[in-house]
């Protein structure tokens, strides 16, 4: 009973700060709308010939997760920064002694409400891909079957999409839990998320290059969007996900343990 009191309380406070009513609209919106923009941005015309483009049209409608997955970190962040911030985190732990309780509760809470706005953005970005991929010569004739979730590698590069937001928000939260301060556990995931991707670019080896794609949160959980060439990925598309379900699981059992162990 204790727990689904910790739920509904979690609940509560989440869908009352006011951030959470831009917060979630603006992560289905920019997955949706920059997926659609980076789509209508690419045509055939700069192939020898447009079945030889040879793109990937899932992972080019669903790119929009890059910056949408911004929405999501800070959602995490403040699940629990907020309550830091506020001094309401007393109150939380007057009513739910049991921390792992708080903490297990704003997990399952932050993973529902990204897990429903990511799904939003994602049927929205493959729904716009669909329409505008014809006109941009990636029709059927072309070798290019329009977007469907009934094919498999498309359906799993959107749930797996959907998981990849929910994974990066849990990771969030347990970075907020460990550090407290908003500003610094938000700049923390980004780095965390976007530095090895950079560094990666930058490395002169390509076997290094691959090693840290391989290992870097966001590249290697980014690999499930992937439905060609899956044999020339530096990680398969569930191995990928797994990497980043395991920084999520990392952050979550420090970002428990420290929280069980110091003062509100």
């Amino acid at each position: 009973m204790r727990g689904l009191w910790a739920l509904r309380a979690e609940w509560t406070k989440l869908r009352t700060v006011p951030s959470t009513a831009w917060l979630v609209p603006a992560l289905a919106a920019l997955v949706a709308a920059v997926g659609a923009a980076v789509t209508g941005s690419v045509d055939t015309s700069h192939c020898p010939t447009p079945a030889g483009c040879m793109e990937d049209t899932p992972k080019l409608a669903l790119s929009g997760v890059q910056l949408g997955q911004v929405a999501a970190i800070v959602l995490g962040v403040l699940a629990v920064g907020g309550e830091y911030a506020t001094g309401t985190i007393a109150a939380t732990l007057a009513a739910v002694p049991g921390r792992v309780t708080v903490l297990a509760a704003k997990a399952a809470v932050v993973a529902g409400v990204v897990a429903a706005a990511g799904t939003a953005g994602v049927l929205a970005a493959l729904a716009a891909a669909r329409g505008i991929l014809p006109g941009n010569g990636y029709t059927s004739a072309n070798g290019y079957p329009p977007l469907t979730l009934t094919d498999g590698p498309t359906a799993r590069a959107a749930s797996g999409t959907v998981l990849y937001l929910v994974l990066v928000a849990l990771l969030a939260l347990g970075v907020g839990t460990v550090l407290r301060e908003q500003a610094v556990a938000i700049t923390a995931v980004l780095a965390l998320l976007w530095i090895v991707p950079v560094v990666a670019r930058l490395a002169a080896d390509p076997k290094w290059e691959e090693r840290l794609e391989r290992a870097a949160p966001m590249p290697a959980g980014l690999a499930v969007q992937a439905t060609r060439d899956l044999d020339r990925l530096p990680i398969g598309p569930w191995q990928g996900l797994g990497v980043l379900a395991c920084y999520a699981a990392a952050a979550l059992l420090a970002g428990g343990a420290v929280f069980a162990r110091r003062d509100a």
